[in-house]
Parts: C-alpha cells; structure tokens; sequence
C-alpha cells in the first residue's frame, strides 16, 4: 500500500451513503484499495493522521471557463450586452495562448485549492487549456465554446474553431488514460446556426466526443429561438442530432419542461451554476424539477469573471439556499443532494461514473481532506449540513488526483504559482490597456 489515511471520517457517497468516523482509507497505485473502520493489515509506505478530518469525493465542477479567470471583476455589475461585448470578448480577442494557459493554470490552481479534482471548461484558446491541464494534473473535460453566425463563410474543414477543436482532439484526447477529454463545444443557439451544428454533430459520433453548451439560460433565449426558428432552443439542437451524444448543458434556468423531458430521453445531463447565475441576474433552475423529468443534474460555478470565484462549496450552498427561497419549504435540496450533485453526478455528467466521484474500493483515489478542527465547524452534529451550509474551500486541506497529492498545505507541487503570476502580470498591459486601473 503507497499510502494510508489513518483516523479520518470519511463521508464516501457510495450508494449507501455511508459515513465513517475513524476510518482508514488506503490508496495503492492511484486507486482506492482500502476502506474500512479497522486498520488494515499490511503496512503502508506512508501514513497520513488525519485526525479531526473530513475525508470527500473530489468535487466535479462540470462549467466553467478557466482562462477566465484572469477577467475576475473585470465585468462586474453591468447588462450582459456590456458585459460580454464590450469587456469579454474583446480581452478574450487579446488573449494569445500563453496567457490562456497562465491564465488556465492559475484558474486550476484555484479549484484544487478549494477541492476539485476534475473541471468541464468551455473555451479556448483549447490548445493552451489542455496544455495546462495535462501540466497540473487535474482531470478536465475540454472544449471550445465555438460561434458561428447565419452569413459567415463556414466549412468545418477551414473554420479556425474547428480546426483547433480536431487538433486539440488529435494530441489531448484520451490523454493520459483519459485524465483529459476533449467534447465539441458550441457556445449557445443564439451565437451560433444549423450548419456548424450539423458539422459539430457529425465530428462528436465520428471521433466519440460529448458535447458541452449553454442552454436555455434565459427567457430571451428560448424567446429568440422561437423566432429565429419556430422551435425552442433544445428541440432546434435536436433536430441537428446534438444530442445524441452524452452531453452537458450548463444554465438551464429557463429551460421548458417539455425540453427537459427531450434531454433526458437523449441521456444529457443539466449544470446548474447558482453562483453565477444569481450575479448576473439570470435565473436558475430548480433541480428537484429537472430531476424528476428524469435528467442528470450537476454544478458548475462558471468562469471567475461571472460567479467571482470558482469555489464549488459556495455553489453547492447557493444551490440549496435558491431552492429553499423558491419553494419557502426548508426542506427543499437537502445538503446531501447537493453533494451528490457536485460529486457523483458530476461525475456521471463527465462520463467518468465508475472512476470517481465516491470513496469507494477500486475507483480512483480522487479526493479531498478538511479540516473540521477549525471554530466554524464545530460542533459536527451533522456533516453533511458542515460541508454545505458551513464549510468553505479555504477548509480543504488537501487535495489529490489518482493517489497523487496537488495540493497540501498552501503549495501546489505540479504548478509554479509565481511563475504564472508573473506571466499573468506582464500580460495585464497589453490585456487591458488603458483601462488597467479599472480592473
């Protein structure tokens, strides 16, 4: 045995849902080997006490957009037609692939600080995202939130996009033993049209990819939709077939009950990003409902320049607290929903059920530790309740990727954090401009 966690509670989200104070969790060849409240038999090589600690799942954040993260507050608290055309689009046109990938890496950084293990990321430069990911150890669904306008002179074999997409495709897909995966990526109904859908359609079954999108975010899309084409925006995308692939629909919050019905009989799964959503005044749908049509249904937090931050415990909080007020029924989203949510049906969403997304004997050691000695967390009367309504990612302490640690104690072994602040500062003048003090 490489390595033994010795004294922790682990709250596993197995299908019993088992939670086990003073546990030893055992982790050989970058997988679970050990679960059990007796200690084990054969010695490890190394021991870790984890006394006082919270043993989880990683957590999946399956939206996101992670070269974002350098635009943290720069679009804050403005109408989306200021904030997408006047602030994000025109840094992200400025954006070469070095700086996405610093940008990439500093955004990873963050989500192994606060205990995720695996990100679904919408967005390019996808050569210089992947580059990143394969650096730092993550798990990562990639893809480009590619547009394309009815009028533009579009062919999938010459499109910039999609030319990225296939090459992207040809080096990091699969990449080692899948920690990477790269899907199509299309960036909602309202940027783009049917003959890049077609295209995108044809080149996931062909190559075997998911699909990641925005959908339904808003009644002005499904509104849009309906005129542009007399059909809302999930039954247009399906009539191009999109959804024959396993995919992941992030937004949702105005998606119609007919629609969710549609998704879940083609298996998609829906990513609701409370965090987000609730700042950039869009609303957000009800999971319980969205469940019950029979989808999936996992979390993302968006890009840091929407949501603020890419903490999955704040969404996984936002969530239930959004469906409490809903419903006026406290009862609504128990905690332990949406950890399932933010763990195994994360992991579903990203096509890596049977991988991770539980503590559990011969899934891969993807997980997390927190330290419940700190003054809010105690008393535990309840984890579940610590890790949702209370627990922050300032509390995990550790975090690990197959049995590999990357991040413990403030250091991230397989990132050089100064480095890419220094990169990322020297890019702020040509990124920003004039317009620097403002961000």
């Amino acid at each position: 045995m490489d390595f033994l966690i010795s004294h922790v509670t682990a709250v596993t989200l197995d299908p019993q849902l088992r939670v086990l104070p003073d546990a030893f969790l055992g982790i050989d060849g970058g997988k679970i080997t050990y679960l059990s409240q007796e200690p084990p038999k054969e010695q490890p090589r190394e021991i870790l006490d984890a006394t006082g600690l919270v043993a989880l799942p990683g957590l999946i954040n399956c939206h996101t957009h992670l070269p974002q993260t350098v635009l943290r507050g720069w679009a804050d608290e403005v109408d989306e037609r200021t904030r997408l055309a006047e602030k994000i689009y025109p840094a992200e046109e400025r954006m070469d692939g070095e700086l996405a990938e610093a940008a990439a890496l500093l955004g990873i950084a963050e989500s192994l600080r606060c205990g995720v293990t695996s990100v679904s990321s919408l967005d390019g430069p996808l050569e210089a995202v992947a580059k990143a990911c394969a650096r730092s150890g993550i798990k990562a669904n990639l893809a480009p939130g590619i547009s394309m306008y009815l009028g533009d002179d579009f062919d999938f074999e010459t499109y910039p996009d999609c030319q990225a997409l296939v090459k992207t495709v040809e080096q990091y897909h699969g990449y080692d033993n899948g920690r990477i995966r790269i899907d199509a990526g299309l960036h909602g109904v309202f940027s783009s049209s049917p003959p890049l859908w077609d295209a995108l359609h044809e080149y996931a079954v062909n190559n075997h990819l998911g699909l990641q999108l925005h959908l339904a975010e808003t009644d002005t899309d499904n509104q849009d939709a309906l005129e542009r084409w007399g059909l809302s925006p999930a039954e247009i995308l399906d009539c191009s077939g999109l959804f024959s692939v396993p995919t992941q629909a992030a937004g949702c919050g105005s998606l119609l009950e007919a629609d969710a019905k549609l998704l879940a009989r083609r298996g998609a799964s829906a990513v609701l990003c409370p965090l987000c959503e609730a700042k950039l005044g869009k609303p957000t749908a009800d999971p319980a409902a969205l469940a019950k049509a029979g989808l999936n249904v996992a979390l993302g937090t968006g890009s840091a320049a929407e949501a603020g931050s890419l903490d999955l415990f704040r969404a996984m909080r936002a969530a239930c607290l959004a469906a409490k007020a809903r419903s006026s029924d406290p009862t609504a989203l128990p905690a332990q929903a949406a950890l399932l949510m933010a763990t195994v049906c994360g992991a579903k969403a990203q096509g890596r059920s049977g991988e991770c997304g539980m503590l559990q004997v011969g899934l891969d050691a993807d997980l997390i530790l927190l330290d419940f000695t700190q003054p809010q967390l105690i008393p535990c009367h309840n984890p579940y309740s610590n890790l949702v309504y209370t627990a922050a990612g300032a509390d995990v302490v550790l975090t690990m990727v197959r049995g590999k640690i990357l991040y413990a104690a403030g250091k991230f072994p397989t990132i050089d954090l100064s480095s890419v602040v220094e990169t990322l500062t020297q890019a702020m003048p040509r990124l920003f401009g004039d317009n620097k003090e403002e961000s």
